[in-house]
């Protein structure tokens, strides 16, 4: 998928080592694997990800956390990003005082939200014989939680007890009680 003028591509992962969410707020999983073909034919070679990961931290950049890749709607932080031998891994945060946070927090408790996806732009990639696209080098500029992942061979899971419905509630209204208490002085 491109997404405008930027060359900016979406690539869709349900990791296979699900994305847990613990303590309502900590995110972590694999937001890419290499190797495996997404529906659309395109695979990630591993290291495709290595020389950005190396600017973005020369620069002092960060890779943004997004909701459904909206850059209007940021909802967290990654606080580490990071290549392994099986894809690219991600450990971030959810913002609570973030509304669209705490919504995907219980979108992932309830099971409805189950998908990590980058937003990347091609930097270097080949056809193979199977007309298959080998990505080998992307510059990673987002990861989102999303709704539909492209790469079918994962599945994601939410973890926590503090993810139920009860609980995220009774965190909305103490929210909503203390903005009101704050406008009220």
């Amino acid at each position: 998928m491109n997404t405008g003028d930027y060359g900016l591509e979406l690539k869709f992962c349900r990791a296979e080592q699900s994305v847990q969410v613990q303590d309502g707020t900590r995110i972590e999983g694999y937001a890419s694997l290499f190797g495996l073909p997404d529906q659309g034919g395109d695979v990630v070679q591993k290291g495709a990800y290595a020389a950005s990961l190396k600017r973005l931290i020369a620069r002092g950049g960060s890779v943004k956390m997004l909701w459904q890749h909206d850059p209007a709607q940021p909802i967290g932080v990654w606080d580490e990003i990071y290549e392994d031998e099986r894809g690219l891994y991600v450990k971030g945060r959810l913002l609570l005082e973030v509304e669209r946070a705490r919504e995907a927090a219980a979108l992932i408790g309830a099971g409805a939200i189950d998908g990590l996806s980058i937003g990347y732009r091609t930097v270097a990639a080949e056809k193979n014989a199977k007309g298959q696209r080998l990505l080998a080098e992307l510059e990673l500029w987002e990861v989102s939680l999303v709704t539909f992942p492209m790469l079918k061979e994962a599945r994601v899971e939410a973890k926590g007890e503090s993810l139920d419905a009860g609980a995220l509630r009774d965190l909305a209204a103490a929210l909503k009680d203390a903005t009101a208490e704050l406008a009220g002085r």
